[in-house]
């Protein structure tokens, strides 16, 4: 077993300027407001902050005042260490990106989301900077095991998301949220989150619209695992490239694992040529991407209703 594909599979499933960081354009679409003010999220705030991250400042070896330390800084940057500040120094926040962390992992949420949820768990332990993901989670058996465990309560923590941001719109979750707003309406001071699941409706399971996964071949250097949701719904989904990485092969969700040594999995091969079809019904797109991305957006309005 390999770490790395064949330098022949490796098409980027991202462009050149989102791996630097450099990438213009629309930042995250403004929030959308719950019907009630009473579901404030920390976590929320981090998502929909609007402010335009600046992109990495890569001193020139001649430019003025350089330094023979800042030429050498220039010329050993690679876009695809950016994920390197995340588990560097996630005390300080960078980008205001980081949701939790702690001496193994970092949680943040993805620069250029591909959906309306889109959070990457990364390890911090220096022996999985530089695995490929098929590998590490393939192979060291602690290691996936760590990994299916956090991802429980990253789901959790996106579905609760997906139901702040979309609960108001949805049929099946009306008797939750009219329960919820009976309950912090009430003159009797709310109970604990803890509790409040055993007193409310169950309501819509939105954890089943949570995705899990790495893929074939990582656009960054650093280990990362994908947590989204699957509507697509995002302005940074621009290319055939983006759809394809998350709704096709290429990606390999945790369920899937561990991977037998031979498998076909770690060969993706020419991915890119692949059909797109949609994620919800199925349609077949082939390589019109326009046409996809218009589908999409009606899609996103019926799924969002159920």
């Amino acid at each position: 077993m390999t770490d790395r594909p064949n330098a022949t599979e490796t098409h980027d499933a991202i462009t050149n300027k989102e791996i630097a960081g450099t990438e213009p354009g629309n930042q995250a679409r403004p929030a959308i407001e719950p019907a009630s003010s009473k579901r404030p999220n920390a976590f929320t705030e981090l998502m929909t902050q609007s402010k335009k991250p600046k992109p990495p400042i890569i001193p020139t070896a001649d430019g003025p005042g350089t330094t023979q330390k800042a030429a050498k800084t220039a010329k050993r940057w690679d876009g695809r260490n950016g994920l390197g500040v995340y588990i560097e120094s996630p005390e300080t926040n960078p980008e205001n990106k980081v949701l939790e962390y702690d001496d193994d992992f970092v949680v943040i949420t993805d620069k250029y989301p591909k959906a309306s949820v889109h959070l990457l768990l990364i390890p911090r332990k220096k022996v999985y900077y530089d695995q490929h993901p098929l590998h590490a989670l393939s192979t060291d058996p602690a290691f996936l095991a760590e990994v299916r465990k956090r991802i429980i309560h990253l789901r959790e923590l996106a579905a609760y998301e997906l139901r702040r941001q979309y609960g108001d719109f949805s049929a099946s979750d009306k008797p939750y949220n009219e329960a919820f707003e009976a309950m912090m309406s009430s003159p009797d001071p709310p109970p604990p989150p803890e509790e409040r699941a055993v007193l409310l409706p169950s309501g819509r399971d939105w954890s089943k619209d949570i995705v899990v996964g790495v893929h074939t071949h990582p656009s960054m250097n650093h280990l990362h695992i994908h947590i989204f949701s699957r509507d697509m719904h995002s302005d940074w989904m621009k290319h055939k490239k983006h759809y394809l990485s998350f709704n096709s092969g290429f990606l390999v969700q945790l369920g899937e694992f561990p991977l037998e040594e031979d498998s076909k999995r770690f060969h993706p091969g020419d991915w890119p040529s692949w059909d797109m079809k949609c994620w919800r019904c199925g349609e077949n797109f082939k390589n019109k991407f326009a046409a996809l991305k218009q589908h999409l957006n009606e899609e996103f309005e019926e799924w969002r209703k159920e």
